[in-house]
């Protein structure tokens, strides 16, 4: 499918490094023309299937409908006022039924615009209901790349370069990846000497963890070390804050990660594919904790904007009218049957992992589980010459995450994963 109208003179390679910072990186080295569904087209007319999704926003796919028509609604109305100057029903309307999504209850919503906004203030909001400064997070956590959210992220070097100091009182763990050999019971044994050596629980505001790593390589974590950790930070009053800023709004087959394990959090984080699209970030939580900061503690200029909140209510009718969860399932059973298939065939896929609809392949150098970045990168660039996109993660950039819309047509998901599929076997062979 080609484009009508003609390139703009700024898409293109030469415009890009002249223009923009480099230390934005590029995956994929072409511009998007249009984008609907499950595929986009680029500047020259080439198709391809979009098994990235915006890094995990699109659940409900490229320009929903549904989703378009109630953001341009709301473009006729009312684009902007700040919430905290003058309120607007979008947002309340919203938060309510955030509140209802989430478990637990009765449920507090603050509304913000990227992820990082929510996981800094998720600390904030921690902070000022327990009266305590630190907060720990895990090995392998990507939380933002603002500085308090770079300093609870560890998943890269690269992305901390040389941009300290970093906030004080954070602090690190090791999270669960059986298949590098740390166990439930490593990583709670180091939760434990780390409460015994450097911080108390009396001290701790906070634990922050994705359920299932992101960046860090798509590690889920087990179910036992989950529910340890609910036990613990009750006991000791310390503020859980899950992350489902990438595992949420089905992305792993159920509405939140935290469902998988049967317990309830504090706070929850969540962005991406809350606006469809547009930028929206989230802080859910109990009410007396999200109370915790005075008036004046939290908000934003843009935070809630009212086109990205009317595009959000958009996405949860979606998710209901069209049974997206149901959906997920689905995607979630093909997805992990053709990528068993590879791992049989192909000694070099070491892993397959991951909740629901949120899966990757770990490639290795066998015996030895060596991570394997080179032959990973082949692999995306040769499905991206057979017109699937693919995405990278782990530590090692030897992960190959799959986060296609949740709305993909089943023939279209078929036929990624069949791309997916001869990558491998060539570069693999």
């Amino acid at each position: 499918m080609s484009t009508s109208a003609a390139p703009s003179p700024f898409a293109t390679a030469a415009a890009r490094a002249q223009h923009v910072a480099r230390g934005v990186a590029e995956t994929h080295p072409f511009f998007v023309a249009r984008a609907e569904g499950s595929r986009v087209w680029d500047t020259e007319g080439r198709e391809y299937l979009d098994f990235i999704g915006g890094i995990g926003v699109l659940n409900t796919g490229h320009r929903h409908p549904k989703v378009v028509a109630a953001a341009k609604a709301q473009l006729d109305r009312l684009m902007h006022t700040c919430f905290q100057v003058a309120s607007y029903d979008p947002y309340v309307e919203l938060a309510a039924r955030l509140n209802g999504l989430v478990a637990g209850g009765p449920n507090k919503t603050l509304l913000l615009s990227t992820g990082v906004e929510a996981t800094e203030n998720a600390v904030k909001i921690a902070r000022g209901y327990t009266g305590r400064p630190a907060v720990i997070a895990f090995n392998g956590a990507f939380h933002g790349r603002t500085l308090m959210g770079l300093t609870m992220t560890a998943s890269s070097t690269g992305y901390k370069q040389n941009f300290g100091p970093f906030a004080p009182e954070i602090y690190h763990t090791p999270f669960p990846y059986e298949y590098r050999g740390i166990t439930s019971a490593d990583a709670l044994a180091a939760l434990q000497q780390l409460f015994d050596t450097r911080v108390t629980p009396a001290q701790v505001a906070a634990i922050i963890i994705e359920p299932q790593l992101g960046e860090g390589g798509f590690v889920p974590a087990p179910a036992e070390f989950m529910r340890e950790l609910r036990r613990l930070t009750t006991a000791h009053g310390i503020v859980l804050i899950i992350d489902e800023i990438q595992t949420g709004f089905g992305r792993t087959a159920k509405m939140w990660a935290y469902d998988h394990y049967g317990i309830e959090p504090d706070l929850v984080t969540m962005a991406k594919s809350l606006g469809g699209g547009l930028p929206l970030s989230a802080v859910v939580g109990k009410a007396a904790i999200m109370d915790g900061p005075a008036a004046g503690g939290l908000g934003g200029t843009y935070a809630g904007n009212p086109v990205a909140c009317a595009a959000a209510l958009a996405v949860l009718d979606v998710f209901r009218d069209e049974q997206v969860l149901e959906q997920a399932a689905r995607q979630a059973a093909t997805t992990a049957t053709a990528l068993a298939a590879l791992q049989s065939a192909h000694p070099q896929v070491g892993d397959v992992r991951g909740l629901g609809a949120m899966k990757a392949i770990e490639i290795v150098t066998p015996p030895t589980k060596a991570p394997d970045a080179a032959s990973a990168q082949k692999i995306v660039d040769l499905a991206r010459s057979r017109g699937l996109l693919l995405l990278k993660s782990g530590t090692g950039k030897n992960v190959i995450r799959l986060l296609p819309p949740l709305t993909t047509p089943p023939d279209e998901l078929a036929r990624g994963l069949d791309i997916l599929a001869g990558a491998c076997r060539e570069v693999l062979a």
